[in-house]
């Protein structure tokens, strides 16, 4: 480089702070694997559905486009804090980002595609989200976000494939879940690295979660119409019997979320009861 040029400030300049072995692989597999929504989704696809069900699917979309919003903000802030000399990372990043943009458009597109209106957006998920958005240390954001947010939507995303009442839906869930599962890859092999070379970092992101626990304690959590809607799509009908079954398949939902998140935590080197503590802490919104 000549001497005498301007430093330009980027806050990410230590390959630790945000480097993974995983990175160039990852890329190259995110390369590989983008999907165009037209060519992949059967929009015209048979979704004929009661309208009860129909009014749950929207309502689930619409809390999925608000989550992927922040998770499409969240890559790009993240990006431009990011040396260029890591450009492995910036790319895995670039085309973070354009998978989440990817995922809103989706998401939008079969909430609306019986030309209704999108469902209810609640209070305690934007505090939930803005949490999220506000958090300026990479790694913190990245384990908040990737580690247990996204980690929590695979088991969700698995959920609305199986108990999808429709095409459209289940092919959508399943694209979705594809990219996500490269994004939790992302964050968990970032964290097992910089926990490598880091003795204060499992200190930094246990105080992260009891931090963002405690700033939401006073919210109601998950927006109740989206659990509704979930039990409702688990259920099929409003027959109690069914009703029963769905509100389980919830349940079980929870259930696998926790222990996903206590096996990724167990994974940067978390104790399994520290694990299990800080996976009771996360955020109710699921996100």
């Amino acid at each position: 480089m000549e001497a005498g040029g301007p430093e330009i400030p980027f806050a990410v300049a230590e390959r630790d702070v945000a480097w993974t072995e995983l990175a160039p692989r990852l890329y190259r597999q995110a390369t590989a694997s983008q999907w165009n929504p037209e060519a992949a989704v059967d929009w015209d696809a048979e979704c004929a559905l009661p309208d009860e069900i129909e009014d749950a699917v929207v309502q689930v979309m619409t809390y999925l486009v608000e989550n992927e919003q922040a998770a499409l903000v969240i890559p790009g802030r993240l990006l431009a804090q990011v040396h260029p000399h890591f450009r492995e990372v910036l790319q895995l990043l670039a085309v973070q980002a354009a998978d989440e943009a990817r995922h809103v458009e989706v998401f939008t597109r079969r909430a609306l595609l019986k030309g209704g209106e999108m469902g209810t957006s609640s209070v305690g998920g934007r505090a939930s989200l803005a949490t999220l958005l506000t958090e300026p240390d990479f790694s913190i954001a990245s384990f908040l976000l990737s580690v247990l947010g996204e980690g929590s939507f695979l088991n969700l995303l698995s959920f609305l494939e199986r108990h999808a009442p429709d095409p459209v839906t289940r092919r959508i869930s399943h694209l979705v879940r594809t990219d996500e599962a490269r994004h939790v890859a992302f964050g968990v092999g970032h964290l097992e690295h910089r926990a490598g070379v880091d003795p204060l970092l499992h200190g930094r992101l246990r105080a992260a979660v009891e931090r963002r626990h405690d700033a939401l304690i006073g919210t109601a959590g998950l927006n109740q119409d989206v659990f509704d809607s979930l039990v409702l799509l688990a259920a099929g009908s409003w027959e109690p019997e069914d009703i029963a079954r769905g509100w389980q398949a919830v349940q079980e939902l929870q259930k696998d979320m926790d222990e996903g998140r206590r096996h990724r935590l167990s994974r940067l080197g978390f104790p399994d009861d520290e694990a299990a503590a800080l996976s009771a802490l996360h955020t109710r919104n699921f996100m």
